[in-house]
């Protein structure tokens, strides 16, 4: 199990290794896949390379259904098995995720120094390489496990017929079998890791728990894998988030504090990127994370403008905000990196979408309409308040500057007169000095 376990913790290759590992990618075109198979490979591709493999061959078979016992027909099973043979690959990457046994069937056809391993491996392989909380790490082998128990079969297949424990009395019970132990540690280890996640979760709930309550409007980015979502939180923040041109470079969510031009402070927090045929073991395992999207009263739906297969990218994304339960808040879609388009492609995206955002993170451009966008969205969750604030209460005259929207102010002999914007959690705050209506 050791040898095979880091194959899912480790990848394919780490930075530490003096030699990338050669890989031959395989892809199955079957009717009805919503993206074209030249497409998915060509991101299988930079997955690959984000794990730390070199792609020297990619083969593809048109099937109507995938075999049971190999994913491929077997003629072509024994063709992957040479070709990687000739190119000297190391690992044969799936672009779609392997039953057990159809794993356990392509490893016997090629030869044993070959790793055999699916999409979804190659996924938690990258979030291994890149989980840096403890959080994330324990997220990651949460998910890890979860997809190593269905194939512990296949690993100890050649000792299935032996026993610990056998020989003489064995009549009176057989012993247990190596698979057995295996599973009972893998189950006791998901147990364990559910169990910490949990604590985690409850100290990220009670933090989330103090934002919620200081009343602060909540915007959370989420999009496709390197869309730009830290660019462009960089860009509207200030703040120094990672942000790296590779597929999932940040896994940890990071919460930013994003000041108004009215002078009204929101929170904005980076989550996770998508991708399709996201693993739904890494749905479930990055739940708290992605808590960070259901808990928002916004949404930032960030659209890298500059890809081919953006349509896409923007149902894969929609797909698991649906997983989530998130479907149902409010959203802008914002089409980064639109920099790198000319201007007759950037005139049919907005004519195609016209109720969305076009920017740059990286110059600027459009950033100033997107900040308008979402005050404008602060401004309609709001309630429209008229009250008086007695100068002994300079304290509420300060939480309105600081989390309301101040649209008038004067100050009398009897305090300070507001009309102001007041967030949900505010309106008790403020109700109890509420001018009467025909008050001048």
């Amino acid at each position: 199990m050791t040898e095979y376990e880091s194959v899912i913790q480790k990848g394919p290759a780490t930075k530490a290794e003096e030699r990338r590992e050669r890989a031959v990618l395989v892809g199955v075109e079957r009717p009805g896949l919503p993206w074209p198979l030249e497409s998915s490979l060509a991101e299988l591709e930079r997955l690959a390379d984000t794990a730390g493999a070199d792609v020297v061959a990619t083969t593809t078979q048109r099937l109507d259904a995938p075999n049971p016992r190999t994913f491929v027909g077997t003629g072509k099973a024994d063709e992957i098995a040479e070709l990687a043979r000739s190119r000297e690959a190391d690992l044969v990457i799936f672009d779609d995720e392997l039953t057990p046994s159809q794993q356990a069937n392509l490893e016997k056809v090629m030869d044993k120094s070959v790793k055999v391993i699916d999409r979804t491996a190659l996924i938690l392989d990258i979030f291994a390489l890149h989980a840096t909380s403890k959080e994330g790490r324990l997220q990651v082998r949460l998910a890890q496990n979860q997809y190593l128990y269905p194939r512990l079969r296949g690993m100890w297949a050649h000792l299935a017929s032996n026993r610990m424990g056998g020989g003489v009395g064995s009549r009176f019970g057989e012993g247990e079998s190596q698979l057995e132990v295996d599973r009972r540690m893998v189950r006791k280890r998901i147990t364990s890791i559910r169990r910490e996640l949990e604590r985690l979760s409850d100290v990220r709930s009670l933090q989330r728990e103090s934002r919620y309550g200081s009343g602060m409007f909540k915007v959370a980015l989420a999009g496709y894998t390197n869309a730009g979502k830290s660019s462009l939180i960089n860009r509207l923040t200030g703040a120094d988030v990672l942000s790296y041109d590779k597929l999932f470079a940040t896994l940890d969510s990071t919460t930013r504090k994003f000041e108004l031009p009215e002078g009204r402070e929101v929170t904005v927090t980076d989550t996770v990127g998508f991708i399709q045929k996201l693993p739904t073991t890494l749905v479930e395992a990055f739940k708290s994370t992605l808590d960070e999207i259901t808990g928002a009263d916004l949404v930032l739906h960030v659209i890298d403008a500059s890809s081919p297969e953006f349509e896409g990218q923007i149902e894969a994304v929609c797909e698991v905000l649906d997983q989530i339960g998130a479907q149902s808040i409010p959203t802008i879609a914002a089409f980064n990196k639109c920099d790198l388009l000319d201007a007759e492609t950037l005139a049919g995206l907005k004519r195609r979408y016209p109720s969305a955002q076009f920017v740059s993170a990286r110059t600027g451009e459009g950033i100033e309409g997107l900040v308008g966008a979402i005050a404008q969205a602060v401004s309609a969750a709001d309630t429209k308040l008229d009250v008086l604030i007695p100068y002994q209460r300079g304290d509420l005259v300060s939480l309105a500057h600081e989390r309301c929207h101040i649209i008038s102010e004067s100050h009398g002999e009897a305090g300070t007169r507001l009309q102001l914007l007041v967030a949900p959690a505010f309106v008790s705050t403020f109700s109890s000095y509420l001018v009467p209506e025909g008050d001048a």
